[in-house]
């Protein structure tokens, strides 16, 4: 079973690597799959996957995103469950979606302004933006997102930027392999959209928590990831509380705002430390973000191997409860999120109505 998973992946070649169990529960049957120890240790050291991809790269023909995804998966430090291997592939498929979306989005920053393509998307009020009558849904957020694709920029805050990657890659795999729920995915857009809290409530799991924190440098391809700002006064800027990204693989971050430069852990720490320099005021005496001013900072700490560790001695801890800033700092979250289930049977992602 176990080999046909990887062969229905592409990934044969891992069969050495990973040990399979079966067994009986209290509720059914059932395999676990994990990462040789010794190969665990060599490859990810103290749960770091920054380095996964090129560790993989040295005992793999082609180290790939599907390579990198199931090992991050099967090496974590709290078990990834699920009802099927069916779910399991799709888990995959879905995080491979959102990674190549969001290698290919690139937005403009505005947290009070937002725009879509209109021959795809309307405003209804109260609302929000919704998909026009008879329009593809994953067309439509590719046209959205994609200037690559649309040959346009739309205002996006970064929040609701993985909002629409995330839901691009769930729909690409529903379309796939749950074609009634896309269906009742497209028709509910047409309507209403998900939004914020509820849209974490309906799409997403989340594993880890303040109390069970993951490792720091633990990243699954296609986690969606908070980076928190740990520095009151600039968190207080709006749109400056943190930064939402989506993990690539191969140790790096997506970029919102320019999809070709993303980010490594560094750079994404070194940045947001450095909002503490950029807050101004505006003419009606708002506070607001010179970023053109912090540029030279960033380039500067990751030039500057004393100032550079000082700043990730501050920023590579974890962060504080919601509410709370300490002169400690720490901007790395405890959990990451990721895709519910949505196999035919098995899926625990439930729509809500229009």
């Amino acid at each position: 079973m176990c080999l046909d998973l990887l062969g229905q992946l592409g990934l044969s070649v891992l069969y050495l690597h990973i040990h399979a169990n079966s067994g009986r529960d209290a509720q059914s049957h059932y395999i676990h799959l994990r990462l040789d120890e010794t190969c665990a240790r060599q490859w990810a050291p103290g749960f770091d996957t920054l380095q996964l991809q090129r560790a993989l790269g040295q005992v793999l023909p082609q180290a790939s995103l599907a390579s990198e995804t199931l090992v991050a998966l099967l090496l974590g430090p709290m078990p990834y469950e699920f009802p099927s291997l069916d779910e399991l592939i799709s888990a995959i498929r879905i995080r491979m979606h959102i990674v190549q979306a969001a290698q290919a989005t690139s937005l403009a920053f505005h947290t009070k302004e937002a725009e879509r393509p209109e021959a795809f998307w309307t405003y209804k009020k109260g609302s929000g933006f919704v998909i026009r009558n008879g329009v593809s849904l994953v067309e439509a957020l590719t046209q959205a997102t994609q200037p690559g694709v649309s040959g346009s920029t739309y205002a996006f805050s970064c929040y609701r930027a993985t909002e629409y990657v995330c839901l691009l890659g769930i729909a690409q795999e529903l379309e796939h392999c749950h074609p009634e729920m896309y269906q009742n995915l497209q028709q509910l857009w047409s309507h209403r959209p998900i939004m914020s809290g509820e849209f974490h409530d309906v799409f997403l799991r989340e594993l880890g928590s303040i109390e069970y924190p993951l490792p720091s440098k633990y990243f699954v391809p296609g986690d969606r990831v908070w980076f928190r700002n740990p520095h009151e006064p600039s968190a207080d800027v709006e749109g400056f509380e943190g930064s939402w990204l989506m993990y690539l693989g191969n140790g790096l971050f997506n970029n919102f705002w320019n999809c070709s430069k993303p980010y490594n852990f560094t750079q994404k720490c070194v940045e947001i430390f450095h909002w503490r320099h950029g807050i101004c005021q505006d003419r009606h005496g708002e506070a607001h973000m010179d970023e053109q001013k912090i540029v030279p900072l960033i380039q500067a700490s990751l030039n500057h191997p004393e100032e550079l560790q000082h700043i990730m001695n501050i920023m590579a801890r974890y962060r504080e409860p919601r509410g709370v800033y300490t002169d400690a700092g720490g901007c790395i979250d405890t959990s990451r999120e990721f895709s519910r289930w949505v196999r035919p049977g098995t899926a625990d992602l439930v729509l809500p109505k229009a």
